[in-house]
């Protein structure tokens, strides 16, 4: 059953995905669901923040994945994936997610994907969604999460 919170700003959104890389682990895949200006790119420097990975968290959109490190050797790294433009492509959908080779970093990374539902799920049997929802003419956002099961 989803999960649902009020978020007032920007900054609550950013220390909700600290409080959400608490229960994520290696393997994890997060599919973010939200307009632009939504939060994706905040919530998922939120969840980097709270793995404590390497490197600045920014939107991947021109260059489809950014990989940050582990911080310590007992942590993962995270994936951070922009999906937007690879339903835009002329590449079929599963040549250009294969062409990411994100089933290597799974094992030792949380994968998050923006623009992601319709593309992801294909990666893991199980992953978290999340839908971001800003109120017009505000940072207000309004964000439900769930796990989900992969049809197969």
């Amino acid at each position: 059953m989803a999960q649902t919170i009020t978020l007032p700003d920007v900054a609550d959104t950013e220390a909700f995905g600290i409080r959400l890389a608490a229960t994520l682990s290696a393997g994890d895949v997060v599919i973010l669901d939200g307009p632009l200006g939504a939060g994706k790119t905040a919530l998922t420097r939120g969840i980097a923040a709270g793995l404590g990975v390497q490197g600045r968290v920014s939107s991947p959109t021109f260059i489809i994945a950014r990989v940050h490190r582990a911080g310590a050797p007992d942590r993962p790294g995270l994936v951070h994936v922009d999906a937007y433009r690879l339903t835009d492509s002329a590449v079929p959908l599963d040549e250009e997610l294969d062409a990411l080779d994100l089933d290597t970093d799974l094992a030792d990374s949380v994968v998050v994907v923006e623009w992601g539902e319709g593309v992801a799920e294909r990666l893991v049997s199980r992953y978290l969604m999340v839908r971001l929802r800003r109120q017009p003419d505000s940072d207000v956002r309004e964000v439900s999460w769930e796990w989900c099961e992969a049809a197969r």
